[in-house]
């Protein structure tokens, strides 16, 4: 199956399983620095707050994902429904980038004849996200289908200033995810830094920011550094992946993560940096160890 297809089929939800797994003993936070947590890879710095993407890790069901990523220092996961905020829940852990208000990737708040079903869902949505102690709820703006770049913002506009007062109500950011439209979702039309930015301009609401990807955007537009720290106002949230393949982030691949991830905390950045890699490596827990290790600056 393809990475698009994957994703697609895999942002909506995902079953939940069980699994009991220990727990590592000798853990004693009082005896650490404030900003360090200790894990089985040690101390973490603290610096960087780390989450991953459910969809790469479907083999595992999500009582042992949220086992072993608390384990390794993971405090979140991404792209979550309600269905699966209880399992999370009871790992201590955060939906740190909630979904299923959604239609899908390619049909969003770009196109106005998908407005009426969008409201409805995010509607109903926001408040569950707030109820459960939640902050972002991932949203997209669809593909253009010849709809021209000022047509794309004005539709956006129109819909998501709807959902604006509400969301603003309910302390729940909406945020609109930053996807490549050379490889993985074509004619995607928010895929560029520049694009995203000036809708959230128009919105001019600290209740709508972006998902800054950081393995689409090097597709696109590449020069992430810069952007990132000119535009870090508007960002909610970070994904990783290795380019070119969108596997692991290790030396294989052409971005320097530990860079990226020193311009982010340079920036004052406190959300969340969530791992969306689709692991070769047979053990794929090694594989997440691994990407936390480089972006534990």
């Amino acid at each position: 199956m393809s990475t698009n297809l994957n994703r697609r089929s895999a942002i909506k939800g995902i079953l939940a399983g069980t699994a009991v797994m220990g727990i590592p003993s000798g853990f004693s936070a009082l005896a650490l620095p404030k900003n360090e947590t200790e894990t089985s890879l040690g101390k973490l710095n603290g610096n960087i707050n780390h989450s991953v993407s459910r969809w790469c890790f479907d083999n595992l069901d999500l009582d042992t994902l949220c086992i072993e990523a608390k384990k390794i220092g993971i405090t979140g996961i991404d792209l979550v429904g309600p269905a699966s905020w209880p399992t999370l829940k009871k790992y201590n852990l955060v939906s740190t980038m909630c979904n299923g208000a959604e239609i899908n990737l390619v049909d969003g708040f770009n196109d106005l004849k998908f407005h009426e079903t969008l409201l409805k869902n995010y509607t109903e949505m926001i408040p569950l996200v707030a109820k459960a102690g939640y902050k972002n709820l991932i949203c997209f703006s669809g593909s253009r289908r010849g709809i021209t770049d000022e047509e794309g913002w004005n539709n956006c506009v129109i819909g998501l200033q709807k959902l604006i007062p509400l969301a603003e109500k309910h302390n729940v950011i909406l945020v609109m995810e930053l996807l490549n439209s050379k490889i993985d979702h074509k004619d995607y039309q928010c895929d560029r830094t520049s694009w995203g930015v000036e809708l959230a301009k128009r919105l001019n609401s600290e209740n709508f920011k972006l998902l800054y990807d950081i393995y689409h955007m090097q597709i696109d537009e590449g020069d992430v550094i810069r952007n990132i720290r000119e535009n870090h106002q508007y960002i909610a949230h970070f994904h990783t992946a290795g380019v070119p393949g969108r596997n692991e982030i290790d030396d294989t691949q052409e971005l320097n993560y530990a860079a990226i991830m020193k311009a982010i905390a340079q920036t004052g950045f406190k959300g969340f940096v969530g791992q969306e890699f689709i692991p070769k490596n047979p053990d794929k827990l090694a594989s997440l160890k691994q990407a936390i290790t480089i972006c534990d600056i």
